[in-house]
Protein backbone atom coordinates (compact mmCIF):
# COMPACT_ATOMS: atom_id res chain seq x y z
CA UNK A 1 0.00 0.00 0.00
CA UNK A 2 3.00 2.25 0.40
CA UNK A 3 2.89 5.17 -2.03
CA UNK A 4 -0.82 4.86 -2.78
CA UNK A 5 -2.69 7.98 -3.82
CA UNK A 6 -4.56 9.56 -0.91
CA UNK A 7 -7.85 9.15 -2.76
CA UNK A 8 -7.32 5.50 -3.66
CA UNK A 9 -9.38 2.65 -2.25
CA UNK A 10 -6.31 1.37 -0.39
CA UNK A 11 -5.89 4.72 1.36
CA UNK A 12 -9.59 4.87 2.22
CA UNK A 13 -9.54 1.35 3.62
CA UNK A 14 -6.47 2.19 5.70
CA UNK A 15 -8.23 5.26 7.11
CA UNK A 16 -11.32 3.16 7.89
CA UNK A 17 -9.09 0.65 9.63
CA UNK A 18 -7.42 3.34 11.71
CA UNK A 19 -10.77 4.77 12.77
CA UNK A 20 -12.76 1.59 13.44
CA UNK A 21 -10.28 -1.26 13.67
CA UNK A 22 -9.72 -4.28 11.42
CA UNK A 23 -12.25 -5.07 8.70
CA UNK A 24 -13.86 -8.47 8.37
CA UNK A 25 -12.89 -10.36 5.23
CA UNK A 26 -16.47 -9.79 4.05
CA UNK A 27 -16.24 -6.02 4.48
CA UNK A 28 -12.87 -5.98 2.72
CA UNK A 29 -14.22 -8.01 -0.22
CA UNK A 30 -17.33 -5.87 -0.46
CA UNK A 31 -15.28 -2.68 -0.62
CA UNK A 32 -12.84 -4.09 -3.17
CA UNK A 33 -15.58 -5.36 -5.49
CA UNK A 34 -18.50 -2.99 -4.97
CA UNK A 35 -17.24 0.37 -3.72
CA UNK A 36 -19.28 2.94 -5.71
CA UNK A 37 -16.20 4.84 -6.84
CA UNK A 38 -13.32 2.34 -6.79
CA UNK A 39 -15.00 -1.10 -6.80
CA UNK A 40 -13.59 -3.67 -9.22
CA UNK A 41 -16.96 -4.40 -10.87
CA UNK A 42 -18.19 -0.82 -10.88
CA UNK A 43 -15.92 0.68 -13.50
CA UNK A 44 -14.49 -1.98 -15.83
CA UNK A 45 -15.14 -4.85 -18.17
CA UNK A 46 -13.14 -7.66 -16.52
CA UNK A 47 -14.01 -10.37 -19.05
CA UNK A 48 -12.07 -11.88 -21.92
CA UNK A 49 -8.47 -11.82 -23.10
CA UNK A 50 -8.11 -8.09 -22.46
CA UNK A 51 -9.56 -8.40 -18.95
CA UNK A 52 -8.73 -10.59 -15.97
CA UNK A 53 -10.69 -13.81 -16.56
CA UNK A 54 -13.00 -15.63 -18.99
CA UNK A 55 -16.37 -17.15 -18.10
CA UNK A 56 -18.30 -19.99 -19.74
CA UNK A 57 -20.62 -17.82 -21.88
CA UNK A 58 -17.56 -16.19 -23.47
CA UNK A 59 -15.97 -19.58 -24.16
CA UNK A 60 -18.83 -21.04 -26.20
CA UNK A 61 -22.23 -19.89 -27.46
CA UNK A 62 -23.53 -23.37 -26.65
CA UNK A 63 -23.42 -22.63 -22.94
CA UNK A 64 -26.05 -19.90 -23.12
CA UNK A 65 -28.08 -21.75 -25.75
CA UNK A 66 -28.46 -24.81 -23.56
CA UNK A 67 -29.42 -22.70 -20.58
CA UNK A 68 -32.05 -20.97 -22.71
CA UNK A 69 -33.54 -24.33 -23.68
CA UNK A 70 -33.34 -25.45 -20.03
CA UNK A 71 -35.39 -22.39 -19.08
CA UNK A 72 -37.96 -23.23 -21.76
CA UNK A 73 -38.44 -26.72 -20.34
CA UNK A 74 -38.74 -25.34 -16.80
CA UNK A 75 -41.37 -22.91 -18.09
CA UNK A 76 -43.32 -25.84 -19.50
CA UNK A 77 -42.97 -27.58 -16.14
CA UNK A 78 -44.60 -24.54 -14.55
CA UNK A 79 -47.60 -25.00 -16.83
CA UNK A 80 -46.42 -22.53 -19.49
CA UNK A 81 -47.57 -19.32 -17.76
CA UNK A 82 -48.50 -16.51 -20.14
CA UNK A 83 -46.00 -14.19 -18.45
CA UNK A 84 -42.57 -15.17 -17.19
CA UNK A 85 -39.78 -13.09 -15.70
CA UNK A 86 -36.40 -14.42 -16.84
CA UNK A 87 -33.93 -12.71 -14.51
CA UNK A 88 -30.18 -13.06 -14.79
CA UNK A 89 -28.18 -11.85 -11.79
CA UNK A 90 -24.69 -10.64 -12.62
CA UNK A 91 -25.10 -10.92 -16.40
CA UNK A 92 -21.52 -10.06 -17.38
CA UNK A 93 -21.46 -8.74 -20.95
CA UNK A 94 -24.98 -9.97 -21.69
CA UNK A 95 -23.59 -12.87 -23.73
CA UNK A 96 -25.40 -15.62 -21.84
CA UNK A 97 -28.74 -13.81 -22.09
CA UNK A 98 -28.28 -13.12 -25.81
CA UNK A 99 -27.48 -16.77 -26.54
CA UNK A 100 -30.30 -18.00 -24.30
CA UNK A 101 -32.86 -15.78 -26.03
CA UNK A 102 -31.72 -16.94 -29.46
CA UNK A 103 -32.31 -20.55 -28.44
CA UNK A 104 -35.57 -19.65 -26.69
CA UNK A 105 -37.00 -18.38 -29.96
CA UNK A 106 -37.14 -21.97 -31.22
CA UNK A 107 -39.64 -23.03 -28.52
CA UNK A 108 -43.24 -22.16 -29.46
CA UNK A 109 -44.72 -19.52 -27.17
CA UNK A 110 -41.74 -19.23 -24.86
CA UNK A 111 -40.11 -16.08 -26.21
CA UNK A 112 -43.49 -14.35 -26.31
CA UNK A 113 -44.15 -15.20 -22.67
CA UNK A 114 -40.79 -14.18 -21.20
CA UNK A 115 -39.49 -10.77 -20.23
CA UNK A 116 -35.69 -10.58 -20.02
CA UNK A 117 -34.53 -8.86 -16.83
CA UNK A 118 -30.89 -8.17 -16.07
CA UNK A 119 -29.97 -7.53 -12.44
CA UNK A 120 -26.82 -5.42 -12.61
CA UNK A 121 -25.20 -2.81 -10.36
CA UNK A 122 -22.22 -1.88 -12.58
CA UNK A 123 -22.76 1.14 -14.85
CA UNK A 124 -19.89 0.00 -17.07
CA UNK A 125 -21.30 -3.50 -17.59
CA UNK A 126 -24.87 -2.23 -17.96
CA UNK A 127 -23.78 -0.16 -20.96
CA UNK A 128 -22.09 -3.20 -22.55
CA UNK A 129 -25.16 -5.38 -21.93
CA UNK A 130 -27.52 -2.81 -23.41
CA UNK A 131 -25.40 -2.58 -26.54
CA UNK A 132 -25.17 -6.38 -26.78
CA UNK A 133 -28.94 -6.89 -26.49
CA UNK A 134 -30.16 -3.83 -28.37
CA UNK A 135 -31.06 -5.72 -31.54
CA UNK A 136 -32.33 -9.00 -30.07
CA UNK A 137 -34.05 -7.97 -26.84
CA UNK A 138 -35.76 -4.62 -27.12
CA UNK A 139 -38.09 -5.75 -24.32
CA UNK A 140 -35.22 -6.26 -21.85
CA UNK A 141 -35.12 -4.24 -18.64
CA UNK A 142 -32.33 -3.54 -16.15
CA UNK A 143 -32.85 -3.68 -12.41
CA UNK A 144 -30.60 -2.93 -9.46
CA UNK A 145 -31.90 -5.76 -7.28
CA UNK A 146 -33.80 -9.02 -7.56
CA UNK A 147 -36.35 -7.49 -5.20
CA UNK A 148 -37.28 -5.09 -8.01
CA UNK A 149 -38.59 -7.92 -10.22
CA UNK A 150 -42.39 -7.58 -10.64
CA UNK A 151 -44.69 -10.26 -9.24
CA UNK A 152 -45.33 -13.38 -11.29
CA UNK A 153 -43.66 -16.59 -12.40
CA UNK A 154 -39.87 -16.25 -12.48
CA UNK A 155 -36.78 -18.14 -13.54
CA UNK A 156 -33.47 -16.92 -12.13
CA UNK A 157 -30.11 -17.67 -13.75
CA UNK A 158 -26.75 -16.81 -12.20
CA UNK A 159 -23.41 -17.92 -13.61
CA UNK A 160 -20.36 -17.19 -11.46
CA UNK A 161 -22.27 -14.89 -9.14
CA UNK A 162 -22.07 -16.68 -5.80
CA UNK A 163 -18.27 -16.93 -5.77
CA UNK A 164 -18.02 -13.12 -5.75
CA UNK A 165 -20.36 -12.65 -2.78
CA UNK A 166 -18.33 -11.67 0.30
CA UNK A 167 -17.26 -14.36 2.75
CA UNK A 168 -16.35 -14.31 6.41
CA UNK A 169 -13.48 -16.51 7.55
CA UNK A 170 -12.99 -18.16 10.91
CA UNK A 171 -9.77 -19.78 12.13
CA UNK A 172 -9.64 -22.51 14.76
CA UNK A 173 -7.03 -21.73 17.40
CA UNK A 174 -6.02 -23.14 20.80
CA UNK A 175 -8.61 -20.72 22.20
CA UNK A 176 -11.38 -21.87 19.83
CA UNK A 177 -12.78 -20.18 16.74
CA UNK A 178 -11.71 -16.62 16.00
CA UNK A 179 -12.61 -14.42 13.03
CA UNK A 180 -9.98 -13.56 10.42
CA UNK A 181 -9.87 -9.85 9.57
CA UNK A 182 -7.83 -7.38 7.55
CA UNK A 183 -5.57 -4.87 9.29
CA UNK A 184 -2.79 -2.50 8.27
CA UNK A 185 0.74 -3.66 9.17
CA UNK A 186 3.56 -1.38 10.25
CA UNK A 187 4.88 -1.12 6.70
CA UNK A 188 1.48 0.09 5.50
CA UNK A 189 0.47 -3.15 3.80
CA UNK A 190 -2.73 -5.04 4.44
CA UNK A 191 -2.38 -8.20 6.49
CA UNK A 192 -4.60 -10.79 8.17
CA UNK A 193 -5.27 -10.69 11.90
CA UNK A 194 -7.65 -12.43 14.32
CA UNK A 195 -10.39 -11.12 16.57
CA UNK A 196 -13.04 -12.67 18.81
CA UNK A 197 -15.99 -14.15 16.91
CA UNK A 198 -19.54 -13.30 17.96
CA UNK A 199 -21.90 -15.98 19.21
CA UNK A 200 -24.22 -15.83 16.20
CA UNK A 201 -21.36 -16.54 13.80
CA UNK A 202 -20.08 -19.41 15.91
CA UNK A 203 -23.57 -20.94 16.01
CA UNK A 204 -23.67 -20.93 12.21
CA UNK A 205 -20.60 -23.18 11.88
CA UNK A 206 -21.98 -26.69 11.17
CA UNK A 207 -21.34 -29.33 13.80
CA UNK A 208 -19.88 -31.56 11.08
CA UNK A 209 -17.14 -28.95 10.67
CA UNK A 210 -16.71 -27.65 14.21
CA UNK A 211 -16.65 -31.13 15.75
CA UNK A 212 -13.57 -32.13 13.74
CA UNK A 213 -11.67 -28.83 13.60
CA UNK A 214 -7.95 -28.74 14.29
CA UNK A 215 -5.74 -25.78 15.10
CA UNK A 216 -5.07 -23.78 11.94
CA UNK A 217 -8.25 -24.86 10.16
CA UNK A 218 -10.24 -22.15 8.37
CA UNK A 219 -13.99 -22.15 7.73
CA UNK A 220 -15.83 -19.76 5.42
CA UNK A 221 -19.45 -18.63 5.42
CA UNK A 222 -21.41 -16.46 3.02
CA UNK A 223 -24.39 -14.68 4.57
CA UNK A 224 -25.43 -12.99 1.32
CA UNK A 225 -25.99 -16.40 -0.29
CA UNK A 226 -28.16 -17.40 2.68
CA UNK A 227 -30.12 -14.16 2.30
CA UNK A 228 -30.60 -14.78 -1.42
CA UNK A 229 -32.01 -18.25 -0.72
CA UNK A 230 -34.40 -16.78 1.84
CA UNK A 231 -35.52 -14.14 -0.68
CA UNK A 232 -36.19 -16.80 -3.31
CA UNK A 233 -38.14 -18.82 -0.76
CA UNK A 234 -40.42 -15.89 0.03
CA UNK A 235 -41.04 -15.36 -3.66
CA UNK A 236 -41.70 -19.05 -4.30
CA UNK A 237 -44.40 -19.07 -1.63
CA UNK A 238 -46.42 -16.71 -3.85
CA UNK A 239 -45.39 -17.42 -7.45
CA UNK A 240 -43.92 -20.28 -9.51
CA UNK A 241 -40.13 -20.06 -9.27
CA UNK A 242 -37.00 -21.87 -10.38
CA UNK A 243 -33.39 -20.76 -10.00
CA UNK A 244 -30.20 -22.06 -11.59
CA UNK A 245 -26.78 -21.33 -10.09
CA UNK A 246 -23.53 -22.33 -11.79
CA UNK A 247 -20.25 -21.76 -10.00
CA UNK A 248 -17.10 -23.40 -8.75
CA UNK A 249 -17.01 -24.87 -5.28
CA UNK A 250 -17.64 -27.93 -3.12
CA UNK A 251 -20.78 -29.97 -2.51
CA UNK A 252 -20.45 -30.17 1.29
CA UNK A 253 -19.37 -27.67 3.93
CA UNK A 254 -15.69 -28.20 4.63
CA UNK A 255 -12.52 -26.68 6.04
CA UNK A 256 -10.34 -24.59 3.73
CA UNK A 257 -9.09 -21.12 2.87
CA UNK A 258 -10.35 -20.53 -0.68
CA UNK A 259 -10.12 -16.73 -0.91
CA UNK A 260 -8.26 -15.90 -4.10
CA UNK A 261 -7.52 -13.02 -6.45
CA UNK A 262 -7.03 -12.90 -10.20
CA UNK A 263 -5.40 -10.08 -12.12
CA UNK A 264 -4.64 -10.23 -15.85
CA UNK A 265 -5.46 -13.96 -15.92
CA UNK A 266 -2.91 -14.75 -13.22
CA UNK A 267 -3.21 -15.45 -9.48
CA UNK A 268 -2.61 -12.38 -7.33
CA UNK A 269 -2.35 -11.49 -3.66
CA UNK A 270 -5.91 -10.80 -2.40
CA UNK A 271 -4.58 -8.09 -0.09
CA UNK A 272 -2.62 -6.15 -2.71
CA UNK A 273 -4.07 -3.65 -5.19
CA UNK A 274 -7.56 -3.29 -3.58
CA UNK A 275 -10.16 -2.68 -6.26
CA UNK A 276 -7.78 -3.75 -9.03
CA UNK A 277 -8.21 -7.56 -8.68
CA UNK A 278 -11.14 -9.92 -8.88
CA UNK A 279 -11.72 -11.47 -5.45
CA UNK A 280 -13.61 -14.75 -5.17
CA UNK A 281 -13.95 -17.81 -2.95
CA UNK A 282 -15.30 -21.29 -3.53
CA UNK A 283 -19.05 -21.72 -3.14
CA UNK A 284 -20.24 -23.90 -0.26
CA UNK A 285 -23.12 -25.61 -2.04
CA UNK A 286 -23.92 -27.58 1.11
CA UNK A 287 -24.58 -24.35 3.00
CA UNK A 288 -26.66 -22.98 0.11
CA UNK A 289 -28.74 -26.16 0.05
CA UNK A 290 -29.41 -25.94 3.79
CA UNK A 291 -30.49 -22.31 3.51
CA UNK A 292 -32.72 -23.11 0.54
CA UNK A 293 -34.46 -25.96 2.35
CA UNK A 294 -34.94 -23.76 5.40
CA UNK A 295 -36.62 -21.26 3.06
CA UNK A 296 -39.06 -23.90 1.79
CA UNK A 297 -37.37 -24.55 -1.55
CA UNK A 298 -36.68 -27.86 -3.24
CA UNK A 299 -32.99 -28.48 -3.93
CA UNK A 300 -31.77 -30.27 -7.06
CA UNK A 301 -28.07 -31.06 -7.22
CA UNK A 302 -25.39 -29.90 -7.09
CA UNK A 303 -23.95 -31.81 -10.00
CA UNK A 304 -20.81 -31.31 -12.11
CA UNK A 305 -21.15 -28.77 -14.90
CA UNK A 306 -19.95 -31.32 -17.44
CA UNK A 307 -22.68 -33.79 -16.57
CA UNK A 308 -25.31 -31.03 -16.60
CA UNK A 309 -24.32 -29.72 -20.04
CA UNK A 310 -23.94 -33.19 -21.53
CA UNK A 311 -27.42 -34.10 -20.29
CA UNK A 312 -28.77 -31.07 -22.12
CA UNK A 313 -27.08 -32.06 -25.41
CA UNK A 314 -23.73 -30.28 -25.43
CA UNK A 315 -22.01 -32.82 -27.71
CA UNK A 316 -24.89 -32.96 -30.18
CA UNK A 317 -25.13 -29.18 -30.44
CA UNK A 318 -21.37 -28.87 -30.94
CA UNK A 319 -21.44 -31.51 -33.70
CA UNK A 320 -24.25 -29.70 -35.53
CA UNK A 321 -22.48 -26.37 -35.35
CA UNK A 322 -19.19 -27.84 -36.53
CA UNK A 323 -20.86 -29.70 -39.42
CA UNK A 324 -22.32 -26.44 -40.71
CA UNK A 325 -19.01 -24.59 -40.84
CA UNK A 326 -16.77 -24.29 -43.89
CA UNK A 327 -13.86 -22.85 -41.89
CA UNK A 328 -11.96 -25.68 -40.12
CA UNK A 329 -10.39 -23.21 -37.68
CA UNK A 330 -13.81 -21.99 -36.52
CA UNK A 331 -15.08 -25.54 -36.27
CA UNK A 332 -12.06 -26.42 -34.15
CA UNK A 333 -12.83 -23.54 -31.79
CA UNK A 334 -16.38 -24.84 -31.33
CA UNK A 335 -15.04 -28.27 -30.42
CA UNK A 336 -12.35 -27.00 -28.07
CA UNK A 337 -14.81 -24.65 -26.36
CA UNK A 338 -17.26 -27.49 -25.73
CA UNK A 339 -14.49 -29.68 -24.31
CA UNK A 340 -13.30 -26.89 -22.04
CA UNK A 341 -16.79 -26.53 -20.58
CA UNK A 342 -17.35 -30.24 -19.93
CA UNK A 343 -13.96 -31.93 -19.57
CA UNK A 344 -13.38 -33.06 -15.95
CA UNK A 345 -9.81 -31.78 -16.15
CA UNK A 346 -10.95 -28.30 -17.17
CA UNK A 347 -14.29 -26.77 -16.08
CA UNK A 348 -16.46 -29.87 -16.15
CA UNK A 349 -15.82 -31.11 -12.61
CA UNK A 350 -14.74 -28.03 -10.62
CA UNK A 351 -17.85 -26.08 -11.64
CA UNK A 352 -21.10 -27.26 -10.08
CA UNK A 353 -24.74 -26.68 -10.96
CA UNK A 354 -27.61 -26.44 -8.49
CA UNK A 355 -31.29 -25.65 -9.04
CA UNK A 356 -33.73 -24.37 -6.45
CA UNK A 357 -37.46 -24.60 -7.14
CA UNK A 358 -40.65 -23.66 -5.41
CA UNK A 359 -43.62 -25.92 -4.65
CA UNK A 360 -45.44 -27.57 -7.56
CA UNK A 361 -42.61 -26.94 -10.05
CA UNK A 362 -41.50 -30.03 -11.94
CA UNK A 363 -38.00 -31.44 -11.46
CA UNK A 364 -35.79 -29.39 -13.80
CA UNK A 365 -34.10 -30.95 -16.85
CA UNK A 366 -30.80 -32.77 -16.19
CA UNK A 367 -31.71 -33.33 -12.54
CA UNK A 368 -34.32 -36.08 -13.07
CA UNK A 369 -31.90 -38.97 -12.66
CA UNK A 370 -30.49 -37.64 -9.40
CA UNK A 371 -34.03 -37.40 -7.98
CA UNK A 372 -34.75 -41.12 -8.52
Amino acid sequence: MTGQDAGSLAARLAARNAAFGPLSIADYMDACLADPEHGYYKRRDPFGASGDFTTAPEISQIFGELIGLWCAEVWRGMGSPAQLRLAEIGPGRGTLMADALRAAASVPGFRTALRPLLVETSPALTAIQQDRLAASASDAAWLGSLEDVPDGAMIVVANELLDALPIRQFAFTDAGWRERCVAVAGDGRFTVCLRDANAAALAAIPATVSGHAREGDIFEMRSEADALAAQLGRRAAKHPLAALFIDYGHDRSAIGDTLQAVRRHRPADPFSHPGECDLTAHVDFGALARSARDAGLEVHGPMPQGRFLNALGLAQRASRLMAGMDDPAKASLIGSGARRLADPGQMGELFRVISLTGPHVAIPPAFEEAAQ
